[in-house]
Order: structure tokens, then C-alpha cells, then sequence
């Protein structure tokens, strides 16, 4: 057990899927970029375009700037807050897979001497020696989302590993294909909005209408082939999976799943049409909305999760409420209930490990901060926050709230409470306090 993150507002939670979310953009970028590069350079190879080689060099150093800069501080920050925000579902992934980090590690190092040896060697070598490098970045940078996505996958569906514990049982799971292909489809779409950004500024209105055009096919293919992928994995998902994405998909997740990716359609179709129309500003607000659309997917695709980090593992206040006997790992909940949350949870102030009438109040929020801050605020206003919640339950006393909390895991997307009989009256006690 750690200490717990309380973020007001937002939650620990909250702060990790931003810096998440965001990094999927210079990241899928990375994944993907290289494979349009090596198009266009064959293609200026091969018709001697050398301003189509001017582009293809521009986006490089976009691709090296935004995606090996920004992506990697991103990259750390996802750690970083993921330490904080759940730790104890961070140690059990690193224990499971560490050799599966070290392996995306190896690809990723290829992948940054990669970016850097193809950008600082044009015209310095060859053309075929040039190509070769691209398709080794390409090549290595692909292999890094293959690694990490049976890492993220195994986080939703751990399939067999939950009798098992086998590396390969959790990360070949039941849902590992169907989201390798969604992401490398949806990355296309990605690279195809960056390409029209550099692009809207060369002058050359040739290069400018040539690149556009075919980038806006690529744009269109990744977004219909993603869109097949996104069905695909929604079948691959577990039947319990399945009904809680369609309780929890609120209508404006719907909205901010389709209709950007409506209007990216609606974008590309456009430029391949009149390419010449482009602007910068308008690229960049066709990115800001390809943005709006990967947060709401990977929002849905967190909300599929719940109650759990780990699915019949561990709950998403961390507690583990499930065995694992193949890891000698057995449930916390019975020893929890026998001897007190408050007690077992090494991070609480001596004075609140015993629930009195003098601390009742206080002892209740630490118990909301273990057991509800994952997914809640404690405060007025924010993500789901507890005040607003209670209140629209029209619980006025202790004891109703209690017998509410009673049920709790009998709700699909909300764990069981965890605790004394004590404890449950003093966190009872402590919402209808912030309710009023």
C-alpha cells in the first residue's frame, strides 16, 4: 500500500489519462510518419522530384522535434503520474513484464538513433543506404507498439494469466490483435494530419497539392480501416466489458468519439479534392479535433476497465480483491474487513487508525481517499465528485448511505467497499456531511 494522490478537482487519475492521452499524439506519430516518409522519398526518387525530398526532409524534423521531444517528456510524465496515481497496479505490471519493457526499451533506442541517423544523413549517403535507415526506424518504432500493446491489453483482458501467471497467457489476450491493428490503422490518420500541417506552409503549390493529396488518402484509409478495428475489438471484448462500455458511454463520449471522426472523413475528402485549399490554422484545428476524438476512445476504453486496474485482480482504489495463486498472491478484503482499512493502510495518520465519535468525520475522508478518490473528486466540483453524487442519492442520514455503501458491489463498474462495520458508518458519515 502507498500513499494516496488526491488531486482536487481532477483526480490522480484524471492528471495520468491527459498526459496519456496527449502522448499518443507524438508517439502513434512516431510509429507512423516514416512509413508516408519512405513513400515520398521513393516517389522523389523516382520522378527526381527534389522538392517532394525537401518535404520529406521538413517532416522529419517535425517528426524529430514534436515526436522525439515532446513525446518522450510525455513518455516520462506517464510514468511519473502513473507511480503516483496508482502505484501498487504499476509494481504488479513491472513485475509481470518487466522483460517486456526492457524488449520495447531495445526497440525504442533503435528508434531514437534511428530518427536522428536518417535526418542528419540526408545527402550524405546514398539514396539506397537513406531508404535503409528510414525502413529500420520504421521497422524498429512499429515493434515498440507491438510490444506495449499486449502490455495494455493484458491490463483489460488478462485472459489466462489470472490462473496461469504466464507472461504469454497475459499478453496474447483475447482483445492483443484486434487493438495492435486499430492502433496502427488510427496512427495513419495521425500522420496524414501532420503531413497537411507541414505541407499548408511550403509555397510551391505542386509539392503542396502532391503531398496533400496523397496524404489525405492515407488519412481517409486509416480512419475507415480504424473504424472496422474499432468494431472488431468491441467484439473481442469480454460480455461484462461489453455492458459496462454501453452503461458508461455517456452521450457526450458517444459525440466525441463519431463526430470527430466524421469531420476528419469530411476533411480529408476535401483536400483530396481541392488540396490547394489547405491552411496552416486549419490543420491545426483539424489535429486539435483528432485530439478531442483519441480522448474520448481512450476515456472508453478506460471506463471498460472498471471496477478493477487489473480485471477479478485488483480494484481501481488498488486493493487486491482477487487470487492469484500461480504468483502466491492471495485477496486483502477478508483481512481488510476482520482488522479495519485504516489499519492495514500503512500511510494513515496514527490518530485515524481507530474510528472514534471525536474522529469520526476525519477517520471517514481518509477512508474516501483509499477507497474513492481513484474515480472520484472529494470536492464541490470536478470529475464525478462525491458531494454532487451523494446529494442526487437524497441520502440525509448515516444510516441510509451505509446500507447504500452496503450494495456497492453489486454495481458492474463500482468495487465493493472494504472495511469494519466502523469504518463504513464513519465514511457514511463523512458523505452526508459534504453532501449538504
Amino acid at each position: 500500500m502507498y500513499p494516496v494522490w488526491e488531486v482536487p478537482g481532477l483526480t490522480a487519475g484524471g492528471v495520468l489519462a491527459l498526459i496519456a492521452t496527449f502522448h499518443i499524439l507524438p508517439s502513434h506519430l512516431s510509429v507512423s510518419a516514416m512509413w508516408l516518409n519512405l513513400y515520398l522519398e521513393n516517389k522523389a526518387y523516382r520522378e527526381e522530384r527534389p522538392d517532394l525530398l525537401e518535404f520529406v526532409r521538413k517532416y522529419s524534423r517535425m517528426l524529430l522535434i514534436f515526436a522525439y521531444v515532446f513525446g518522450s517528456i510525455t513518455g516520462v510524465g506517464i510514468w511519473f503520474s502513473a507511480s503516483a496515481a496508482a502505484p501498487r497496479a504499476l509494481s504488479g505490471l513491472i513485475h509481470n513484464y518487466v522483460w517486456g519493457w526492457a524488449t520495447e526499451w531495445c526497440f525504442f533506442l533503435i528508434e531514437v538513433a534511428g530518427i536522428f541517423t536518417y535526418y542528419y544523413t540526408f545527402d550524405k549517403v546514398d539514396r539506397k543506404t537513406h531508404l535503409r535507415i528510414g525502413w529500420i526506424f520504421a521497422l524498429g518504432s512499429w515493434t515498440t507498439m507491438v510490444v506495449i500493446v499486449g502490455i495494455l491489453t493484458f491490463m483489460l483482458t488478462p485472459g489466462r494469466w489470472l490462473v496461469t501467471g504466464g507472461f504469454f497467457d497475459g499478453f496474447f489476450n483475447q482483445t492483443y490483435w484486434p487493438q495492435l491493428f486499430l492502433r496502427t490503422t488510427g496512427m495513419f490518420a495521425i500522420a496524414a494530419s501532420y503531413a497537411v500541417a507541414v505541407a499548408s506552409r511550403f509555397k510551391d503549390d505542386r509539392t503542396r497539392a502532391d503531398v496533400v493529396r496523397i496524404a489525405s488518402v492515407w488519412g481517409l484509409a486509416g480512419l475507415v480501416l480504424g473504424t472496422a478495428c474499432f468494431f472488431w475489438y468491441r467484439a473481442s471484448l469480454p460480455e461484462a466489458a461489453r455492458a459496462t462500455f454501453d452503461v458508461l458511454l455517456t452521450p457526450g463520449l458517444k459525440k466525441g468519439m463519431c463526430v470527430p471522426i466524421g469531420l476528419m472523413a469530411a476533411y480529408f475528402a476535401f483536400l483530396r479534392r481541392r488540396p490547394l485549399a489547405v491552411g496552416f490554422t486549419p490543420a491545426l484545428a483539424a489535429i486539435a479535433v483528432l485530439f478531442v476524438s483519441i480522448f474520448s476512445f481512450e476515456r472508453a476504453r478506460e471506463l471498460i476497465r472498471k471496477p478493477y486496474l487489473m480485471p477479478q485482480f485488483m480494484y481501481s482504489n488498488q486493493i487486491i480483491g482477487g487470487e492469484l495463486p500461480a504468483k502466491g498472491v492471495a485477496s486483502e478484503t477478508a483481512a481488510m474487513n476482520e482488522k479495519g482499512l485504516l489499519r492495514f493502510a500503512p500511510f494513515v495518520p496514527d490518530g485515524l487508525r481507530e474510528v472514534t465519535d471525536a474522529n469520526r468525520l476525519e477517520a471517514g475522508r481518509m477512508v474516501a481517499l483509499i477507497e474513492c478518490s481513484a474515480c472520484h473528486t472529494l470536492s464541490p466540483k470536478g470529475l464525478r465528485p462525491l458531494p454532487q453524487r451523494v446529494a442526487a442519492l437524497g441520502f440525509t442520514d448515516a444510516e441510509s448511505m451505509a446500507a447504500f455503501i452496503d450494495g456497492l458491489g453489486s454495481y458492474p463498474f463500482m468495487p465493493p467497499f472494504v472495511g469494519t462495520e466502523t469504518e463504513k458508518k464513519a465514511l457514511a458519515a463523512y458523505l452526508v456531511s459534504i453532501s449538504k
